[in-house]
């Protein structure tokens, strides 16, 4: 396996420069920003994800403003109680994407967020408070626990509200073969093991965030 200087030198090369490369990695927040954040944002960008997978991104975010209203502002303990009344008037709702499967999956979201904030002082709490060292567990328990959060939606959300971590995208995924961390998409519990492992050991090498990692690993592909 390379070292992460080995892996940077090549996504420098293929880019243009380091600063081609890291000048815009996303900087993560403080684990006390991250506790900070009203549950209603975090099911916000859940729902954003849930949307937007196999379709259009702009499509969604044209429409955010309307989904937004129509699930009055997130509010959690109101989605998390939402009738069927209120769930059929969504499914039936221009405003929204109306599938009945992904609305179903934010009241689900809702109703998950506030079991976890009732136990932890709040999600972003729980979020904050998950060691880096198992990020692959948060993986795994947002895709256990959560509703229609596995795959890319869940580490695009905490991308998007500012944990650090990775993105097991397409070209990650590559450089993690090519360096022999894995033979083939992390589907196992051992393979995703190996994974944390290898950031792991990046990490102790170069002192980067989790973050900044994935994107030098995606960056050296192409």
């Amino acid at each position: 396996m390379r070292s992460y200087d080995e892996i940077l030198a090549i996504a420098a090369e293929r880019k243009g420069g380091f600063g081609a490369v890291l000048d815009d990695a996303p900087v993560p927040l403080t684990p006390e920003a991250l506790a900070a954040i009203p549950d209603d944002r975090w099911l916000s960008t859940m729902a954003r994800g849930i949307f937007q997978a196999g379709i259009s991104w702009k499509v969604v975010e044209t429409k955010w403003p309307g989904i937004e209203e129509a699930f009055h502002g997130f509010d959690v303990g109101r989605v998390s109680m939402m009738d069927d009344l209120w769930f059929d008037a969504l499914v039936a709702d221009p405003r929204v994407i109306r599938s009945a499967p992904k609305i179903a999956a934010i009241r689900d979201n809702a109703a998950f967020i506030r079991r976890v904030a009732a136990e932890h002082g709040g999600f972003g709490r729980r979020i904050a408070d998950w060691p880096a060292r198992d990020f692959a567990g948060l993986l795994a328990w947002l895709a256990r626990e959560g509703s229609r959060l596995g795959g890319s939606t869940g580490p695009y959300m905490l991308r998007f509200m500012g944990r650090d971590g990775y993105i097991l995208s397409q070209d990650v995924v590559k450089r993690l073969i090519a360096e022999g961390v894995i033979d083939g998409p992390p589907t196992s519990a051992k393979a995703r093991a190996a994974v944390q492992a290898a950031f792991d050991h990046w990490q102790a090498q170069s002192g980067q965030t989790l973050t900044t990692i994935s994107r030098v690993l995606a960056r050296s592909i192409g």
